[in-house]
This record gives structure tokens, C-alpha cells and sequence, in this order.
């Protein structure tokens, strides 16, 4: 089947309009992602962490990680009915990893504040942020190394973590873009 000049022209334009309508919901997955990263980041810099006692900081962390898990799963059903899976996928590593990390780091702080030898002194919003990434990528410089008992079970409690969040979660979520794509959403 040929196409007139008129057709070509209007499939030209609808697929400009469709790579346009790519772009914006990309930019804007982009803000919304950032956005939330700015926030979190933001909301772990002012919170006074140096108040709070160990087993209070133990707690935290127990609860922020459950509410990691129930943002993971709501994300993973976002993904799945989403018309952009790979695109709700990417948004939902960007927000949840630094939340995992920030939890971490928000634990170290309290720690080093309560006892300086958890750490071997204390530990500024950014040496804990420092600290919990360099765990995270199992770099480990040993600059900062965790010194006590306790320490060392939070920071164990981290390892195994991120290798279920490397595993189970990537797993999870890229599985939920392939079930997105399979329901008839086969966009980015």
C-alpha cells in the first residue's frame, strides 16, 4: 500500500508529536525522581540525629526499612501499569536506593553521636552518607570503620541488605517492567 504525500506528512507529525510526548514524560520522570532525591536529602540534613538513644535509632531504622519495602512494592505496581515501564523502573531505583542509603546513614550519625567509638569519633551528616555509600559499593576505604559491637551488626544489618536490594530488588523490579510490557505496554 502506497502512502499519499498528505499521509506521510501526517505520520511524520504524529511521530514528532509522539517523540515530543517521549521527551516531556521523560524530563518529567527526571524532575520528579530529583525532586524526591532533593527532598530526602534535604529532610536528612535537618533532622536533629544526635537526640535520639540506641535502641531509639535501632527502631528507626527497622521502620524506615519496612517503609523502603512498602515503597518498593508500591513502585513495582506502578511499573506493572505503567504505559512506560522501563521509564517507572529507572524512577523508582533513583528514589528508592538513596532512601535505603539515607536510612543507613541517618543510623550511623545517631550511632557515632551516642557512642564516639562506635566509629572511632563522630560522624558529620556527610561522613555517615559517605560511609553507607561506601558500604553500599563495598569499596570499603577503611577511613571509617565501625569499631563496636553494635556498630558492626548495623553495618552487617547493611551489607546483607544491599545484597538483597542488588538481588531481590533489581530482580523484582526489572520483573515488573517485563510484566508491564507483556500486559501491552511495550514503550519505554
Amino acid at each position: 500500500m502506497r502512502l499519499t504525500a498528505g499521509q506521510l506528512m501526517e505520520r511524520r507529525r504524529g511521530s514528532s508529536t509522539g517523540a515530543q510526548a517521549s521527551r516531556r514524560r521523560i524530563a518529567w520522570t527526571v524532575l520528579r525522581a530529583g525532586g524526591s532525591i532533593a527532598a530526602l536529602v534535604a529532610i536528612y540534613y535537618v533532622l536533629p540525629l544526635d537526640h535520639a538513644s540506641e535502641p531509639t535509632a535501632i527502631t528507626i531504622l527497622i521502620i524506615g526499612l519496612t517503609g523502603f519495602i512498602i515503597l518498593v512494592a508500591f513502585h513495582v505496581r506502578l511499573i506493572m501499569g505503567s504505559p512506560f515501564p522501563t521509564l517507572r523502573a529507572v524512577e523508582a531505583l533513583a528514589i528508592n536506593v538513596p532512601l535505603f542509603l539515607l536510612l543507613f546513614s541517618a543510623t550511623y550519625v545517631t550511632l557515632a553521636t551516642l557512642t564516639a567509638g562506635n566509629f572511632g569519633g563522630r560522624l558529620s551528616h556527610t561522613d555517615a552518607l559517605y560511609f553507607a555509600v561506601t558500604v553500599f559499593s563495598t569499596v570499603g576505604f577503611g577511613d571509617i570503620t565501625a569499631k563496636t559491637q553494635t556498630a558492626r551488626l548495623v553495618v552487617t544489618g547493611q551489607m546483607i541488605a544491599d545484597l538483597i536490594i542488588l538481588g531481590l530488588a533489581l530482580k523484582i523490579i526489572f520483573g515488573a517492567v517485563k510484566r508491564g510490557k507483556q500486559q501491552g505496554n511495550p514503550q519505554t
